[in-house]
């Protein structure tokens, strides 16, 4: 892996000069500006604060767009991760959000070395649209506080909005005003405009001016430190056996998310760029990064989408547009902190409702409820409400099972055709048969024989047999032990029947299968042929002997 890294680091940069570094640098401060207003929001929005959203971005652009499996990943906050991380941080608080970051960082690396970089396609398309959507929702629902300047208690989203009957909803106008002018420039913002400044970044700095000037009474975003090593920030010594033990799914949950955005993202910006990403080594990348950021008060970041997109539009031409826009968000640190620090809240939260609606895979959804697919809208359904509900984790894991159940479902049926034998097509063939064949079928099966399947299968053949069955097996690929268990029983009560049974066409993995499983000992290895011609054509010859 470390040298093919370095290959692809000489052939990236084979040939770079002033015109692509130019092409860097502009995409690097492009991605600055979509990045700020983001890394902002995504901060406060995984229950930490701005400066942390903002390190995590710095420290992502540096480390994970160094070491990426592809040259355009761009890296930070998310909102999909925000979305776990905040009731991580209602249980174990960010104490816990930093240990279960490093801990997903390891997972990740070992995921990478292990070559899981290709995991992501199998997970069906409907199984990550509902959890996206699901991420979504639980953004939304987590900004409302925020949004409406209203209080609300609970570690999930769904206990936060429950909490609301009790509380009751009390909005501060101001606050919604706020917020709301947030959602609509950025609804309303021209998109050839937006290609200079971006619609989040353009709210911002609208609301931030306008506020300044009118000075609502409204919650801001509050100091931020012009440093990289806060005072809230993970050390070695925090570090225990038994804190490490309870945090370990909440790890595997930002690990399996950090996974399925990073691969996700690569494959979309690969067909954007055609370059191909290596999903083993930006596993391995994500994973170093978040082993490191947690130690700077970060919190866990991944391959963001968006981001990237705007790199590749910029022009971005190597990984160094990743660092730029990092040393550009670091600039910003320091020399925009105090002006910062007097963003509204419910501006932050505007920026992530809107960013939460845009995040909806809405040409799937539409796609699979038009379409009336109802496998895909079950799938789609049930892991959205299962990532709202419980965590992505289990919403991936409910999704799989359920498109594998589906899938069973579907599967669990044979296609089998019976046919006479046609003399005069085997007379055109050169087969003459001796004499009348009532007593022969040719059975043709095609799909797979399993578990789910056999039973259907040996009834209707046992419903079709006669004197001589000859089962051309060219479309059956594949066969698992149930299968060869029914076909070995149905074999032996044949031939008790005195009924001949020829295998015809069989693929070489069913062979060998039928070989160790004793269904040729039972029918004779002699009893298997290349084709059904074949098979007629002996039967033929065997006759002519015989007279």
């Amino acid at each position: 892996m470390l040298r093919q890294y370095v290959r692809d680091l000489q052939n990236e940069f084979a040939g770079y000069g002033t015109a692509k570094l130019r092409r860097d640098l502009m995409a690097g401060i492009t991605v600055t500006a979509v990045a700020l207003p983001l890394s902002l929001a995504f901060g406060v929005s995984s229950g930490a604060d701005a400066a942390a959203g903002l390190i995590t971005a710095i420290l992502a652009g540096l480390v994970i767009s160094m070491l990426s499996g592809a040259s355009y990943q761009i890296s930070g906050p998310t909102g999909a991760m925000s979305a776990i991380l905040i009731a991580i941080v209602a249980q174990y608080g960010l104490e816990g959000v930093f240990i279960a970051c490093l801990l997903a960082g390891i997972i990740l690396v070992l995921a990478g070395i292990l070559k899981f970089g290709r995991i992501v396609s199998i997970i069906p398309m409907p199984v990550i649209t509902g959890f996206t959507s699901g991420i979504a929702i639980i953004i939304a629902l987590g900004q409302v506080d925020n949004f409406f300047g209203v209080r609300s208690v609970g570690e999930t989203a769904i206990e936060k909005v429950m909490s609301y009957f009790e509380l009751g909803f009390h909005p501060d106008w101001a606050t919604v005003a706020i917020g709301l002018l947030t959602v609509l420039i950025m609804i309303f913002w021209p998109k050839k405009w937006n290609a200079i400044i971006p619609s989040s970044l353009a709210a911002l700095i609208i609301v931030l001016g306008l506020n300044m000037v009118l000075k609502f009474p409204v919650d801001v975003v509050g100091d931020i430190p012009k440093t990289l090593f806060p005072e809230n920030r993970l050390a070695f010594a925090d570090l225990s056996l038994a804190k490490m033990e309870g945090l370990l799914w909440p790890a595997i949950s930002i690990a399996a998310l950090g996974m399925i955005e990073s691969l996700l993202c690569g494959a979309s910006a690969g067909r954007m760029t055609g370059e191909k990403m290596n999903g083993d080594r930006e596993l391995v990348a994500q994973g170093i990064g978040n082993m490191i950021i947690p130690f700077f008060g970060g919190v866990p970041a991944t391959a963001a989408i968006a981001r990237t997109s705007v790199a590749i539009k910029a022009g971005m031409a190597t990984r160094l547009t990743g660092i730029f826009h990092a040393v550009g968000l670091l600039l910003s640190m320091f020399l925009l902190s105090p002006i910062m620090s007097a963003i509204p809240m419910s501006a932050l939260a505007g920026i992530l409702m809107v960013t939460a609606w845009r995040m909806n895979e809405w040409e799937s959804i539409h796609y699979f409820f038009s379409r009336k697919f109802g496998g895909a809208i079950m799938k789609f359904s049930l892991t959205l409400a299962a990532t709202v509900v419980f965590d992505l984790t289990i919403a991936i894991v409910v999704g799989i099972v359920l498109s594998a159940i589906l899938f069973v479902i579907n599967s669990a049926e044979v296609e089998m055709n019976i046919s006479k034998i046609d003399t005069d097509k085997l007379k055109e063939k050169g087969i003459k048969i001796c004499e009348e064949h009532d007593h022969v079928r040719v059975i043709y099966l095609t799909g797979p024989i399993f578990f789910a399947t056999v039973h259907s299968l040996t009834k209707r053949l046992e419903d079709a047999h006669k004197g001589v069955m000859i089962l051309s097996m060219r479309g059956v690929s594949s066969i698992d032990t149930s299968g060869i268990q029914a076909m070995l029983e149905f074999c032996e009560m044949m031939k008790q029947e005195d009924i001949t049974i020829i295998f015809s066409g069989v693929q070489e993995n069913v062979l060998k299968r039928f070989e160790k499983g004793g269904v040729l000992d039972v029918i004779g290895r002699d009893h298997v042929y290349w084709s059904t011609d074949l098979a007629l054509a002996q039967m033929d010859k065997n006759q002519s002997k015989a007279i």
